[in-house]
């Protein structure tokens, strides 16, 4: 069996939901309640994604990570 690795964002939403997007596999996305939980469906939803798009031989590799930067407010 072949493994990959992909770059999984995480964001909280106003609901305090985890949502997970993976930047390579566009549409990718889940949500949880805890990040254990997230996990697990995240890599649930890169599977499905994958075999969805199998006829893709390649994903997008575009994404760069993550920068953080301080500004005066």
């Amino acid at each position: 069996m072949e493994k990959r690795k992909f770059t999984v964002i995480i964001e909280k939403d106003e609901d305090g939901l985890y949502v997970a997007s993976v930047p390579a596999l566009p549409g990718c996305h889940t949500q949880a309640r805890d990040l254990d939980e997230l996990d697990e469906r995240i890599k649930e939803a890169i599977v499905l994604c994958l075999e969805v798009n199998e006829s893709e031989s390649e994903y997008k590799t575009s994404f760069v990570g993550i920068h953080e930067v301080e500004v005066a407010i």
